[in-house]
């Protein structure tokens, strides 16, 4: 039998520690390379759906003198959701999960963040609001999957730039940084895609929060469809997690972007500092712009933009950068 643990970054805050990840009985999506040209690049993305995870099997949390066990969900997922209040210095931090079935075994070390003192959390959403995907046709979001390897695929002008602004933004030490999110309707398969193409172009390290995992070819043909109210939950998880500081929401128009940040807005009064929507197509939508004045009639600033340095005016204006 073959083993492999994909962890992925967890955060803690003075009371609790979420670490998760999941666990396959064959290659995790990210021992596919992500580098190859042409067909064999297809087939990596392809690979990177036709998995197998293991469900209802023990896996062992090690972190200092922490040790617990859990057992993985059905879709092979799991999530250590556990007291912590020992102190614990701001930064990235390195946690341990194995797994032994039988006789075989495996360990894997992964990481999770304990947020400087922050002026801001900043929440993105990343196809089409930094990663250019398409996501208004479903076809055309599979052809550039398929045909266009992480090297060739691009990012929105002067989005990094925005984004490290908002990362450095009130914080006096540069080895200090305000804590950044990236929440998708991207799958847990391509988590290691996204985490990848954010560090070629040196976007904000981030805790990554992505949508259930899919184990099929036709699940690869619907992928970031469907229902994006987990998106709802996990933004509402995150701000719940760290409800003392106010937030910047990032999202575009080419999904239900603008609809989520209205609900979150509502339940959170006094979290939101401010609320970007990018433009994907030749017009804005009459629909946003209405959303967003809806926002706005809750006292959180709005910006409705379709170049980045439109964005970086108006966190000037508002004094958020």
């Amino acid at each position: 039998m073959k083993l492999d643990l994909k962890l992925y970054r967890g955060y803690v805050n003075d009371q609790e520690l979420n670490v998760y990840g999941h666990l396959f009985k064959s290659w995790a999506p990210d021992k596919y390379r992500m580098d190859r040209s042409g067909l064999k690049h297809a087939v990596a993305i392809i690979h990177m759906f036709r998995i197998s995870p293991l469900k209802n099997r023990e896996i062992t949390l090690k972190f200092k003198d922490i040790e617990v066990t859990t057992k993985t969900l059905d879709d092979g997922y799991f999530r250590f959701s556990i007291p912590f209040s020992k102190e614990l210095k701001s930064g990235w931090h390195e946690y341990e999960v194995s797994c032994n079935i039988k006789d075989f075994g495996m360990i894997e070390k992964g990481e999770f963040l304990k947020p400087h003192p922050s002026k801001y959390g900043i929440i993105s959403d990343i196809d089409d609001t930094f990663l250019i995907s398409h996501s208004n046709s479903v076809f055309k979001k599979l052809y550039v999957m398929l045909s266009k390897n992480i090297n060739k695929r691009k990012i929105f002008e002067d989005v990094v730039e925005h984004y490290k602004q908002l990362s450095r933004a009130g914080q006096d030490s540069e080895h200090a940084s305000n804590s950044f999110f990236y929440v998708s309707s991207s799958e847990w398969n391509l988590y290691e895609f996204i985490n990848e193409f954010a560090k070629i172009h040196e976007l904000p390290k981030a805790v990554i929060k992505l949508k259930k995992i899919k184990t099929g070819i036709s699940d690869f043909l619907f992928t970031g469809r469907g229902s994006h109210d987990h998106k709802f939950e996990k933004i509402k998880d995150i701000i719940s997690f760290y409800p003392n500081i106010p937030y910047v929401l990032i999202g575009d128009d080419s999904q239900k972007d603008a609809d989520i940040y209205e609900r979150i807005c509502k339940i959170f009064p006094k979290s939101l500092k401010a609320i970007y929507i990018r433009q994907t197509g030749k017009k804005k939508k009459s629909e946003i712009t209405t959303i967003l004045k809806n926002i706005e009639s809750l006292g959180v600033s709005v910006c409705y933009f379709k170049h980045s340095h439109k964005a970086i005016e108006h966190s000037r204006e508002e004094g958020i950068i």
